[in-house]
């Protein structure tokens, strides 16, 4: 890597970093390219090189997040439930002040939807009508319920809804898919 992807990459991670941070202190629209900016320590210039505005800068994080979790999917894949959510959710666990804020902050609805989403794409495949528990019973229904559910426990347990330990719930998410798809 050359010094100069180097400094960008460094640049787009202090950025990224104060406006996480930002966003833990005050609400998305009250924070400023200029900001964000000051707290990075790097020009506006800078940030519009890499963002259009804080609301690109928000999407792109949101769809980094998304991208490092379909990449567990695909490491997960042989696995079953209760292994494939423990990596998932130590994912949340060492990402948790980006999870805590975007679930916390204006930024809630946008990265719910696209979330969802991806949970529904990724239990797709999972579920099985033809035959088993789920005979008979419609696909999307299933995927819509499942994927609201999982969205559901990570927020709650992202934003000390539920108490228990990362492992505990991995384990009964896990558990609850492997018994019910």
């Amino acid at each position: 890597m050359s010094r100069v992807d180097r400094r960008v990459q460094k640049s787009q991670e202090a950025i990224k970093s104060a406006f996480i941070e930002l966003m833990s202190e005050k609400s998305f629209d009250h924070i400023t390219i200029q900001d964000i900016s000051d707290r990075a320590n790097v020009g506006r210039r800078t940030i519009y090189d890499h963002y259009m505005d804080k609301f690109d800068l928000l999407e792109k994080l949101i769809e980094e997040h998304i991208n490092e979790l379909r990449k567990l999917c695909e490491l997960a894949s042989d696995l079953d439930f209760v292994e494939g959510n423990l990596m998932w959710f130590e994912y949340f666990e060492c990402n948790y002040s980006f999870f805590s804020t975007i679930l916390a902050s204006k930024g809630a609805s946008a990265f719910r939807s696209q979330f969802l989403k991806f949970v529904i794409e990724e239990l797709d495949g999972e579920v099985d009508v033809t035959e088993g528990v789920n005979q008979g019973l419609s696909k999307d229904l299933i995927l819509k319920f499942f994927g609201a559910a999982i969205v559901e426990i990570v927020e709650a347990w992202v934003t000390d809804g539920l108490t228990e330990p990362t492992q505990v719930v991995a384990e009964q998410v896990g558990i609850l898919l492997d018994r019910n798809l």
